[in-house]
């Protein structure tokens, strides 16, 4: 009897196995706009900051990390424009 209630329990364990998560439609990742919509729309691009920094979970990562990504290059630009020190250094 000692032997049969470990062998039951592992048993049990591996039929009792984790269930599959439900698959997202394959068109879901289609209807996120890219980082290149988002940044040439700031009225949009401001609209979907509020809502990441409210309901995440609702957003889903994919769009909050876009809507990061247009930040961040609406703020940088291209990044081709070199750093010009002024003529005359400040004085304190």
């Amino acid at each position: 009897m000692k032997k049969i209630i470990p062998f039951l329990l592992a048993y049990l364990l591996a039929a009792c196995g984790q269930s599959e998560a439900p698959q997202k439609p394959a068109d879901s990742a289609a209807n996120i706009p890219t980082v290149e919509e988002l940044a040439a729309n700031p009225e949009r691009l401001k609209e979907l900051r509020q809502q990441c920094k409210t309901d995440r979970t609702k957003l889903g990562d994919v769009l909050c990390n876009r809507v990061a990504e247009a930040t961040r290059k609406r703020f940088y630009g291209d990044g081709e424009t070199p750093y010009t020190p002024p003529k005359e250094s400040p004085k304190f």
